[in-house]
């Protein structure tokens, strides 16, 4: 069972496990119910507007401040955090990647972090970075919380089951969830190993798009997000408790799980979504709308309409357009673009990029459809074709994404992703009909 979620209206939830232990009419009693202890986590800064004021008071077994040991420095090589600069020394270019292997050991969620970019700087609480994760055993006793900024999760491969203070999501390929800054999480595999992609969102939390003249409807419904209902783990055996601040890792030792939150009421929570719930919308008539048209959600920036990171997808849909060239054109803008492939195909790179792979094409770095791609779409009837068994996303921001040493110098990287490009042949001569020969 789950809520209904609008992430970044402010909406107010309840929820209880057990009858009587969510308080009426007061948020900190002097006696909670069940001998419960009330504790608030807050999102935005007290003062915030009434409309982004984000908070939500948990009702637990023991406060999140009692743990039996100091917090001790601990490191997770492949995860890096903005700035990160000079890390590598490849020089600049279009980039492609093949899946990331799955690990040859055991490995949890946590430790099957590997950062591909960073962008911005995590102390401005600005910019993002895009992760991939590959584990193949479950989080048991580890937990997690990262207070740099908000996780939006996208499995590629394999269910995980998201376990947070505020309740369980299972998640599976072509859904998502967001795990807010700060909140107490672990991470289960539902059947098997898992793959999938991870934006680290420093900035503002991430919102729906307002959809201007398109009116009401379409695009992502606020009724498809939804949260968990409270759940709690009553479990005394020793539990570690693992930090990210300001780009470095901590980890505390417990004697109890701090999942043990019996009843919550608010409106700064975890949230899922069924990307297939999305409602494109496009041209019917003529010509290629931006693609800014599947953004899912945004995270402002200071900057109206210019986003500190979009989450975009590229769904099944219909094309329809007549004298239209269909596939995205080939473009320079001042977005940064990392893109990931869940699973199909798609419609600009038929070949090479695979579901599970990566690329990313940086800021004013020229891009498209490659040889094959734009000549199949240049010749085809332009009758109504539906996009089938297809579904990628993009991590799309205005801050550079810098690579990291781990993109640069993985084997998965392609060389020759380039070479996509080499068949695009002159076709101007002279006449209007050009050559297509």
């Amino acid at each position: 069972m789950t809520l209904h979620y609008m992430p970044g209206f402010g909406n107010d939830f309840e929820t209880e496990t057990l009858e009587g232990s969510l308080p009426q009419g007061m948020n900190s009693p002097q006696r909670p119910a069940y001998g419960l202890y009330a504790e608030q986590l807050s999102g935005s800064p007290f003062t915030a507007p009434r409309g982004t004021n984000e908070r939500s008071w948990l009702y637990r077994i023991r406060p999140s401040v009692k743990h039996t040991g100091r917090f001790k420095a601990i490191s997770f090589e492949n995860w890096k955090t903005a700035p990160n600069l000079d890390d590598h020394e490849l020089a600049l270019g279009q980039l492609r990647w093949n899946p990331t292997p799955m690990p040859n050991v055991e490995t949890d969620f946590l430790s099957g972090i590997r950062t591909m970019t960073t962008a911005g700087d995590v102390l401005g609480q600005s910019g993002m970075a895009a992760h991939v994760y590959v584990a193949n055993t479950s989080m048991v006793d580890d937990h997690f919380f990262n207070a740099d900024g908000e996780l939006l999760i996208v499995p590629q491969e394999g269910g995980i089951r998201v376990v947070t203070e505020m309740g369980v999501m299972e998640i599976r390929p072509t859904e998502i969830c967001v795990v807010p800054r700060g909140m107490v999480f672990k991470v289960e595999l539902m059947d098997g190993p898992v793959r999938g992609y991870i934006c680290e969102n420093y900035g503002a939390k991430f919102t729906m798009p307002d959809r201007g003249p398109i009116g009401a409807n379409c695009l992502a419904n606020p009724r498809d997000f939804k949260t968990p209902v409270a759940w709690y783990e009553e479990k005394e055996k020793p539990c570690r408790l693992f930090v990210k601040w300001c780009g470095r890792f901590h980890v505390t030792e417990l004697d109890h799980s701090p999942l043990d939150v019996v009843a919550w009421h608010g409106n700064y929570a975890p949230y899922k979504y069924d990307l297939k719930t999305y409602s494109p919308v496009g041209a019917i008539l003529f010509d290629h709308p931006d693609p800014s048209i599947f953004t899912v959600l945004t995270a402002p920036s200071g900057e109206e309409g210019t986003a500190n990171v979009d989450f975009v997808i590229f769904p099944p849909r219909w094309l329809v357009a007549e004298n239209t060239f269909r596939p995205p054109w080939y473009h320079r803008n001042i977005m940064s673009e990392f893109m990931g492939l869940i699973e199909g195909k798609y419609d600009a790179k038929e070949e090479g990029f695979v579901p599970g792979g990566m690329s990313l094409h940086n800021m004013m770095l020229a891009h498209g459809p490659d040889a094959d791609g734009y000549r199949k779409a240049s010749l085809a009837e332009l009758k109504p074709q539906k996009l089938e068994n297809t579904m990628a996303f993009m991590f799309e921001t205005r801050f550079p994404q810098m690579l990291t040493r781990h993109a640069a110098e993985i084997e998965t990287r392609q060389d020759n992703y380039i070479d996509c490009w080499s068949g695009l042949k002159k076709r101007f001569n002279g006449t209007p009909e050009g050559d297509w020969s």
